[in-house]
């Protein structure tokens, strides 16, 4: 659905490139591709071997680069960026990242895509022992236990720091002489390795790969410390602990449609999540529709096992600025009435199966159920191609907290009440595994299913943060 209009943000993307005579340029384009990851803060730092320059600010990422300000990266043969959504709370340009740090033995730039559920713990610690924090991203923790470790070589270094950390976390860590690439033990977020040419590329989807025109060669593997220098790949293991637990939701919301994860397409997983959902929960009706644009994969698989005609009952207004990208209720609301229209000549008279991805707080789905019953629809069935979130995500998602999660307080009836709807029906937790179809390790899929299920796969800490009340 519409992630600035219901509170269900992707905190960032990644992208990094090495060994490209115009690394910055290609970097540019790849935090194009993964602009859906983050809308509002950008950054790219890139070295030419001597020195590392950073160029980042507020906005999207034509707006950061625009007015020659790319031009100031040079031309680096090396480069890492980052798109960012500045949550409640957490904006400022000193937490749009990478994060570029200087010392005497040299200078450090990180990226990150998740969240680290003991980075309150972590920085109490360091502060004790001298630190001072610039900002208030648990990013610049990594920064700080790397220069504290006590090992000479950097690889040693950041070994160390990362087998402290917990939670999820995909980074990217470039210097003067090289770049490491990091997962955390769960593999929580995806992170994939490219090669354009001679140049190795490192993204947060793939999609990012087919617009810089490079190869996909595979993921990154969780525990894995993938460091790339002008002598070409070293892979080494940060630990051996590892336990795959992918995010759902990358299949079910943020993911670009025509990115793979471990080797699955997102538009044909949507597309079988919505044929599930048709198995599931069949009803009587004269159109499907999807709201745009998440959504309309899974509303073309329903359509397709129901044998209902799928036709486009929502339009999406695409030039409706950042404006609209606003914390108020209020702004939520009238934004719902100008990013979406519905179609009246599609769903007047009609009996609307209405296909969404997820449910958080009620307000958005009410709103779109009432447009289309305005717009003529005589029922409205929603179908949800997710199970119901009952619980937040620490792991890098701004969901909201228990209190605003409608479904952790609410049975499917009483929320069928509350959107208005002539029937509700979400995905259930089995169909969604079984739906998506990853690999089977011998003991699960590798899915987390936290948000639906409250199963945490790591230790959850109890001053653990959530992204949008921090990040």
């Amino acid at each position: 659905m519409l992630a600035e209009l219901k509170g269900l943000n992707e905190e960032c993307g990644v992208f990094g490139i090495w060994g490209h005579p115009e690394a910055s340029q290609i970097t540019y384009y790849g935090l194009h591709s993964l602009q859906h990851r983050g809308q509002e803060g950008a950054g790219i730092v890139s070295t030419d071997g001597e020195k590392l320059v950073a160029v980042k600010g507020e906005g999207l990422v034509n707006e950061v680069f625009g007015n020659g300000r790319l031009q100031e990266l040079g031309a680096g043969k090396a480069a890492i960026g980052h798109v960012r959504y500045a949550t409640a709370g957490g904006g400022g340009y000193e937490n749009v990242q990478p994060l570029l740090f200087h010392s005497q033995s040299g200078s450090l730039a990180l990226a990150h895509n998740g969240n680290l559920v003991n980075a309150n713990a972590l920085k109490h610690q360091l502060e004790t022992m001298g630190s001072i924090l610039q900002t208030t991203s648990d990013t610049e923790v990594l920064a700080h236990l790397i220069k504290r470790s006590g090992y000479t070589l950097l690889k040693d270094r950041v070994k160390n720091a990362l087998s402290m950390l917990k939670g999820a976390y995909a980074f990217l860590i470039m210097t003067e002489t090289e770049m490491m690439v990091a997962l955390d033990p769960n593999g929580l977020r995806p992170l994939s390795l490219g090669k354009l040419n001679d140049a190795y590329v490192v993204a947060s989807e793939t999609c990012a790969f087919d617009v810089v025109g490079a190869e996909f060669i595979r993921d990154i593997e969780p525990g894995e410390l993938l460091i790339i220098d002008n002598g070409g790949l070293h892979s080494e293991r940060f630990t051996l602990h590892t336990q795959r637990a992918m995010c759902s939701m990358e299949y079910i919301y943020f993911s670009r449609p025509d990115s793979n994860i471990d080797g699955i397409n997102v538009h044909t997983a949507r597309k079988s999540l919505g044929k599930q959902l048709a198995m599931e929960s069949a009803v009587e009706a004269d159109v499907v529709t999807g709201v745009p644009d998440s959504s309309i994969s899974a509303a073309i698989g329903y359509a397709e096992l129901s044998g209902i005609p799928y036709e486009l009952g929502l339009i999406k207004n695409r030039y409706v600025g950042r404006t609209f990208i606003q914390p108020s209720q209020a702004l939520r609301e009238q934004g719902v009435k100008m990013k979406l229209s519905p179609v009246r000549g599609v769903v007047e008279g009609k009996r609307v199966v209405m296909v969404d991805d997820s449910i958080v707080r009620g307000t958005t789905s009410r709103r779109i159920v009432k447009m289309l019953r305005d717009a003529g629809a005589t029922e409205v069935h929603v179908r949800i191609s997710s199970p119901p979130i009952k619980n937040p995500c620490f792991y890098g998602i701004d969901t909201s907290t228990h209190e605003e999660l409608i479904a952790s307080s609410h049975s499917v009836e009483e929320m069928r009440e509350i959107i208005g709807a002539d029937s509700l029906a979400f995905l259930s937790p089995g169909g969604l595994v079984e739906a998506i179809d990853r690999p089977f390790d011998g003991e699960t899929r590798g899915q987390c299913m936290a948000c639906f299920t409250g199963k945490y796969p790591t230790e959850i800490f109890p001053d653990t943060v959530l992204p949008h009340e921090k990040c």
